[in-house]
């Protein structure tokens, strides 16, 4: 009976406690405002206690100029409304009711009236709960080139000799807006290539990203965002870059943006030619069991690579209402390339004498072409935030090689002996079909609940069709030649949710992905068909918290973790043997299997400017290039090498020394050890290295401003290799001419430093190292011109749609 009692009596205790909790938890909510009676879209409101003048929340208007401020007990507060180009507004009120109304009516500032001049800019490096986000226009010696060279010259991005793209010492998924590219290695260098640095708007660097992005990646993803307009009216931009290293090329794009009440049109136009070079040397001493060396094999391949690359995004928003948008996108790309090479090979004896030579006429014409179609449609439930995306894209990849190998043996003393040419051509056709939903639901409690679904299906389609010609006769050599097929699909489903308490922000959620795909290898003559299936499922948690150690927040907190796959490249499931030269070749591997990694990070902000991360993660069944040499032929294949454990310590800092002088710093000190089984026994690695990258930012009188930065690296051991330390610097100098035309320069690489080297470990009685010099030194001249005009008293509008900001860019 007593028992029962004091049950009763907690359980009404608890009734009581909810109840008094829920009367003193309110809400309010408003509109701001302008003298038209218009809202104002990304107006900042922020609400302090009048007690303390302490900050209780903040938050930016919708499309709607529509705020809310949710669990706030009763008292009296101050609510302030900003935006650029209107008097800011401060309103005292009692908040004492569950649903508190306060519109915000701003009124133009008086300085609006006459030319007004904007001293603030944004920072180079921001600091989110679960990204890094680099603002390109702040990176000044980032203008005139491309997509790729800006991720070079962001915080712990390293590019690397083959098209690998690492994120802290990690391999990284690439994301366009939000929107998987689907490739890797030279074809995923070459998109980037395209994409003109004056185009992009952001980086988002996600070493751990949320469950609404796809779990591929172990090293995480790099989202890139492209640039959009908010302005009614005509308006655009014109970029012409002129680059001379070597070799002269230019970059150039044009922006062009229509926007009205209900429909906002974007062209974005770029055209890019590229005129560079490689000086390569693969130098493999083989050896016998004893370990003494028998021959040298000595090899320098100088390459010239030329081409352009055109490159369309057409986008189309159409406002139903203010709570309903329908758009298409339309982005098409064209990027034929051509490579020549000379590549002289010297056979050496022990005694490092010249036994014979082979000289090599390579050529290579490369095509690419990429069309990209994207449906979406973006429902506002009401003006709390609920939410609906819906996407459908189409994705069609055209590439191709058309190759000639061209090969004359001779003597030591210079007798020619043989005479080879082997051709080959490669089409090579992806498509790719996607849909995903997104909905998002605010409750009155603070919580915020996304939840999605996404599926999509790849067909892949890959010809190898080779051919030597000797004494004048052309036969097929099936050893080469092949045709592969491929198709996967991929559904997913994801929750998400986060809270903002008064210090403690909480963000988890999961997502669940099955994958079903089938390889099918035609074969010839000489080789039988072969196909194989492989279906899996996993999950993958996420989890963030971020914590505030005072009332302003100046020091943050935040700890995130993540588990992800790293499901094998389309191409590199593909068992081709494809040759880089007569010695070399690269095959595919279509028995690879998925990687899986869980990720640790813990990291601390103080006042927005100097992040200290420390970073764990254990990768299984790692997928790495695995070289073997087999009777003196170099072949290069992805593998799963057992695991592999990476530590990290790093930190980011970004302060304004005086007003005239910026400094960013970014340091990282990373291990990386790997074990697991390799074809000449079992591997066991580890090194640490580390990684600097700063930048120094002066602005002179007269709109000067001069801009120097670069980076050093020490050998990194990773599996098999041991790369060499690299660096470079780089400078920049602009000046603004008008309000609406600036020029730069900038030189990239000053002292020509920047060399890919290294060693190949592991190999069958073999010891090799190669070293690669590119066309790095250039000096970029760019024009930048905006043009345009405004159309005032338009109601605004966003181009939203699926990511975690809500936010979609259509260019």
């Amino acid at each position: 009976m007593k028992s029962r009692t004091a049950n009763t009596l907690i359980v009404l205790l608890m009734l009581i406690t909810v109840s008094t909790y829920a009367q003193n938890e309110l809400s309010v909510s408003g509109k701001v405002l302008n003298q038209m009676n218009l809202p104002i879209n990304g107006a900042n409101v922020s609400m302090t206690s009048v007690a303390d003048t302490s900050l209780i929340l903040s938050a930016v208007t919708d499309i709607n100029g529509n705020y809310a401020f949710n669990t706030i007990k009763r008292g009296m507060y101050k609510v302030v409304a900003t935006s650029i180009g209107y008097e800011s507004v401060y309103r005292n009120f009692n908040v004492d009711s569950t649903t508190k109304a306060a519109n915000i009516v701003l009124q133009p500032s008086v300085l609006a009236l006459n030319e007004v001049k904007i001293t603030a800019s944004k920072p180079l490096v921001e600091q989110k709960i679960d990204k890094t986000v680099v603002n390109v226009d702040a990176m000044l010696t980032a203008s005139g080139g491309t997509a790729l060279e800006v991720l070079e010259k962001s915080p712990g991005v390293i590019i690397g000799q083959n098209g690998s793209i690492t994120l802290k010492g990690k391999a990284t998924t690439i994301f366009i807006d939000d929107k998987p590219t689907y490739l890797s290695g030279q074809d995923l260098e070459n998109y980037l290539r395209s994409l003109p640095s004056a185009s992009l708007n952001q980086i988002e660097l996600m070493t751990n990203p949320s469950s609404r992005y796809d779990a591929a990646g172990n090293g995480g993803v790099i989202n890139i965002r492209t640039k959009k307009t908010k302005i009614i009216g005509i308006n655009g931009g014109i970029n012409l870059g002129y680059i001379q290293g070597n070799y002269a090329r230019t970059n150039n794009s044009l922006n062009v943006n229509y926007r009205n009440n209900k429909i906002n049109i974007s062209e974005n136009l770029s055209y890019i030619t590229t005129n560079s070079y490689s000086d390569l040397d693969i130098n493999r001493h083989f050896q016998n069991a004893m370990g003494e060396t028998t021959a040298n094999f000595l090899q320098n391949s100088f390459t010239r690579y030329t081409g352009n690359s055109f490159t369309s995004r057409l986008g189309l928003d159409y406002y139903v209402s203010d709570k309903t948008t329908i758009g298409i996108g339309w982005t098409a790309i064209s990027h034929p390339a051509n490579q020549k090479s000379m590549v002289n090979s010297r056979f050496l004896n022990e005694a490092n004498q010249l036994d014979s030579t082979i000289v090599a006429n390579n050529h290579q014409d490369e095509s690419f072409k990429n069309n990209n179609i994207n449906l979406n449609y973006r429902h506002q439930y009401n003006q709390s935030g609920r939410e609906l995306t819906i996407d459908v894209d189409y994705l069609n990849y055209d590439m191709g090689s058309q190759q000639s190998f061209l090969n004359n043996s001779y003597l030591r003393d210079g007798m020619l002996t043989n005479h080879e040419l082997l051709t080959g051509d490669l089409p090579t056709n992806i498509k790719i079909y996607a849909a995903k939903a997104d909905y998002s639901h605010p409750f009155k409690n603070g919580i915020k609940l996304s939840v999605g679904a996404k599926s999509n299906i790849t067909l892949t389609d890959n010809e190898a069709n080779y051919f030597y010609t000797v004494t004048g006769v052309k036969i097929p050599d099936y050893s080469k030649t092949n045709h592969f097929n491929y198709r996967e699909n991929i559904n997913a489903v994801y929750i998400s949710a986060n809270k903002e308490f008064k210090r403690l922000t909480v963000q988890a959620g999961l997502r669940m992905e099955s994958t079903f795909s089938k390889g099918h290898q035609l074969g010839n003559i000489q080789k039988s068909d072969s196909t194989f299936n492989r279906n899996y499922t996993g999950l993958f948690p996420t989890l963030y918290l971020q914590y505030k150690l005072d009332t302003m927040g100046n020091n943050l907190i935040g700890m995130n973790y993540g588990r992800r796959i790293d499901r094998p490249y389309y191409q590199d499931l593909n068992p081709f043997i494809s040759p880089i030269d007569k010695f070399t070749y690269y095959t595919g591997n279509p028995f690879l299997n998925p990687s899986y990694s869980n990720s640790l990070e813990l990291s601390h902000t103080y006042k927005s400017k100097l992040t200290t991360t420390l970073s764990y993660s254990k990768t299984l069944d790692q997928v790495n290039e695995t070289i073997e040499i087999l009777d003196g032929i170099y072949y290069s294949r992805p593998g799963n090498i057992g695991q592999s454990v990476f530590k990290s310590l790093s930190v980011n800092g970004n302060f304004d020394l005086l007003p005239w002088f910026n400094v960013n710093l970014y340091g990282q000190v990373s291990n990386i050890h790997t074990t697991g089984s390799f074809y000449t026994g079992y591997i066991d690695t580890k090194g640490t290295f580390y990684y600097i990258k700063p930048q120094f930012q002066f602005k002179i009188k007269g709109d000067w401003i001069f801009q120097i930065d670069g980076y050093y690296q020490s050998k990194v051991t990773n599996a098999q290799f041991v790369a060499g330390d690299q660096k470079r610097v780089n400078a920049a100098i602009s000046k603004k001419i008008s309000a609406s035309t600036s020029v730069k320069l900038v030189m990239n690489d000053v002292f020509h430093s920047y060399v890919n080297s290294g060693t190949i470990n592991n190999l069958l009685q073999t010891q090799a190292n190669y070293r690669n010099v590119l066309d790095t030194r250039t000096a970029i001249l760019t024009l930048s011109y905006r043009f345009g005009k405004s159309i005032s008293g338009q109601r605004k509008h966003d181009n939203n749609s699926t990511n975690s900001e809500q936010e979609r860019i259509k260019n």
